[in-house]
């Protein structure tokens, strides 16, 4: 198998801001895999609070990326063991997982989706607000209105404001992310302005270290699901989760792929928990691979490509709030034509 390795450059639309900072842009790498004259693509993401950069990542597919691919695409669960054995570099994983399956989609003619069972339809996308001016936040939902799910950053000054504005703007539904920026306190006071606001549930109010602040926030009375996001990296996170929270977010770009995400699904629904499905910035090639497993979620979160100003990689569709995936071999996404 020949690997082929570069990073991309995706420019945001606008200023994006969570309680962690603000970014114009994101760099995710991408590989290209070709074995037996087909091309299979993927790409991952660098996942920015354990530490991976793009450059991290390059230099991890390009020194080991072969050896643990070996030369066999089809020999999944060798492959699988090799990745998982080898600690770190998560968002390089996604990549090489990725292109493996866009590889044997396209070996086989199939797209995906299909070669894992599953039907293309997803649950409608949420959209994100970044944390803003409450005029700004208000402006943003106004023009979100094809979204049906509005996702809001919280974690800085104003949020109730904002969580306000956003309500009087639109009917969407309302779900929050907090960033691990919230105390207990915060949460506890906001809890029933939340709830007279129809929000569904919270991610990640708290640092993901803090279980105490999650299993007080779990003995009120009266509370809305949480969803865990920085604290859930794969299958093995799930079973503690469980006892202080409703439900996870995959990510590929942490679980390391498709594989381990099927995985993670399987984990928390034994564990009785709800799952979505989210991203970091990603162009369609990466949304592309996390939409594969979106049939069996209840919530998505797949908007990294709808925050950016250009499209690179076309194949996705959308309509009325929801992802359309292809019917394309692989992951059904290629290369935007760059006009001459």
């Amino acid at each position: 198998m020949q690997l082929r390795v570069r990073t991309q450059t995706l420019r945001l639309s606008e200023t994006f801001t969570i309680a962690r900072g603000s970014s114009d842009e994101e760099t995710v790498v991408q590989v290209e895999l070709e074995h037996d004259g087909i091309v299979g693509h993927g790409e991952g993401a660098p996942v920015d609070f354990w530490g991976e950069t793009p450059d991290s990542m390059v230099a991890f597919l390009e020194s080991e990326g072969p050896a643990l691919l070996g030369d066999d695409p089809l020999a999944r669960e060798a492959i699988a063991t090799r990745l998982a054995a080898r600690p770190g570099q998560q968002g390089a994983k996604m990549a090489l997982d990725g292109a493996l399956h866009d590889w044997l989609g396209k070996r086989l003619g199939q797209p995906v989706w299909r070669l894992l069972g599953l039907t293309p339809q997803i649950p409608a996308t949420s959209f994100t607000l970044g944390i803003d001016t409450v005029e700004a936040t208000a402006a943003k939902a106004r023009r979100s209105w094809q979204y049906q799910v509005l996702k809001i950053k919280v974690g800085g000054p104003g949020d109730l404001e904002r969580l306000e504005a956003v309500r009087a703007a639109s009917d969407a539904r309302i779900r929050i992310d907090g960033n691990e920026g919230w105390t207990f306190d915060t949460a506890r006071e906001m809890l029933p302005h939340l709830l007279r606001l129809g929000v569904e549930y919270v991610e990640e109010p708290f640092p993901a270290a803090d279980i105490d602040s999650y299993m007080r926030y779990r003995e009120l009375p009266e509370r809305l699901p949480v969803y865990i996001d920085e604290g859930c990296k794969d299958s093995r996170s799930i079973p503690r989760i469980a006892t202080y929270a409703e439900g996870i977010n995959i990510k590929l770009a942490k679980a390391g792929g498709i594989r381990e995400a099927l995985r993670m699904v399987h984990v928390a629904r034994a564990h009785g928990l709800g799952v979505m499905i989210g991203c970091m910035i990603e162009s369609q090639l990466g949304i592309s691979q996390s939409c594969q497993v979106a049939p069996l979620v209840d919530h998505v979160d797949l908007d990294g490509h709808l925050l950016i100003a250009d499209q690179p990689w076309v194949g996705l569709g959308f309509a009325q709030g929801r992802i359309q995936l292809s019917g394309a071999p692989g992951l059904g996404v290629r290369a935007a034509e760059v006009p001459a």
